[in-house]
């Protein structure tokens, strides 16, 4: 299994300590983090978009672009690229770009979102987000695959004979196709023979792996080699203590602050207090032991290679803390036991 760690920049007062940071602070923080993922053998590191508080997570590529500049070899995932709203013509340029800046290390995961405050900004409607996302997301493809592009389509004005610049450093940049709620998104990863990454945040296990299903059934209809349905697997949080009492409890407090916000109340996630979503749900909360068994479950369910988990909004020692025994504890057990070829050739060696 390979591990990705994945923020949204969340940045609300910490509950434990009452700290609360300057954007400025958080955006330092998040550069740390990155180096320190990149230092403890992560495979990846994903920079979310969102439009509105608590996050601070409008612009990825600048983001990816800082991160760029102090790592060597992590990959850079968007977690996601909310392509339902934006122009293909910047995306092609701003990502295009930092794919050069980085080496080419860069790769997508796009979506429509799932913060509806983000329609009225970009001026479209909730109605017409996989409309809006589906003639994206193929007129992006052919900025990065053509030249001289001529189109005409809804979202956008007519291009005539239209070449982006510059042109991805990669001779191919990898794009995941973000899946959440609807069928929609991964029939348009089957569509196109590319991996899915399940958000797998706030729901039961039985509701993504329908999803995870419908994509790999769909990915065989179009005549896409089934070995090729490559999926990707998120979590609602992380937390690792010696034992599950003990990791409940030190995590409360953050799990209550975050489920008070706008945007956690949007998520209508079922699970009705913080033991239940340890029990019933995928957040990986308890001793290494507990969340090792239970990742193995969840990948029994949807056959996923990659992982990626958050430690968005604890305090920067008790991220560092995390990440650390998550890497000495959690990571080499499941690199032993689900072996994964993704990005074997786009990478060093790790320390795991």
């Amino acid at each position: 299994m390979k591990f990705a760690l994945f923020s949204l920049i969340q940045n609300i007062p910490n509950p434990v300590t009452g700290e609360t940071l300057t954007a400025q602070e958080k955006f330092q923080h998040v550069l740390n983090q990155a180096v320190l993922a990149e230092k403890l053998g992560f495979d990846a590191y994903g920079v979310g978009e969102r439009h509105g508080a608590p996050f601070l997570s409008s612009s990825p590529p600048v983001v990816l672009s800082a991160i760029a500049a102090k790592t060597s070899h992590i990959r850079l995932l968007t977690t996601v690229t909310v392509l339902s709203i934006l122009d293909p013509v910047r995306v092609a340029e701003d990502y295009a770009t930092l794919d050069h800046l980085s080496g080419g290390r860069l790769e997508l995961i796009i979506g429509k979102g799932n913060d509806p405050r983000h329609y009225p900004l970009f001026g479209i409607t909730e109605e017409e987000q996989w409309e809006s996302l589906a003639e994206r997301y193929a007129l992006l493809k052919q900025l990065w695959t053509e030249e001289n592009v001529t189109w005409s389509g809804r979202y956008r004005p007519p291009l005539t004979n239209v070449t982006t610049q510059p042109r991805p450093f990669q001779p191919s940049i990898l794009v995941w196709h973000g899946s959440a709620s609807s069928p929609l998104s991964t029939e348009l990863a089957a569509k196109y023979g590319e991996p899915l990454f399940s958000s797998n945040s706030f729901h039961p296990q039985a509701k993504y792996k329908a999803l995870i299903d419908h994509y790999r059934e769909r990915f065989a209809y179009y005549g896409h080699d089934p070995r090729k349905a490559i999926v990707g697997s998120g979590t609602s949080s992380l937390y690792i203590s010696n034992t599950a009492e003990e990791a409940i409890r030190r995590y409360r407090p953050y799990y209550n602050a975050f489920s008070n916000t706008e945007a956690a109340k949007h998520n209508q996630s079922p699970f009705t207090s913080l033991e239940d979503i340890v029990q019933h749900g995928p957040a990986l909360v308890g001793s290494p032991e507990q969340i090792i068994e239970k990742i193995i479950d969840y990948h029994r369910a949807y056959g996923n290679e990659v992982l990626s988990i958050s430690v968005d909004g604890l305090s920067e020692a008790e991220q560092r803390e995390q990440l650390e025994r998550f890497a000495r504890d959690i990571a080499p057990v499941l690199r032993k036991e689900i072996p994964s070829s993704v990005w074997e050739n786009k990478k060093k060696k790790t320390p795991f």
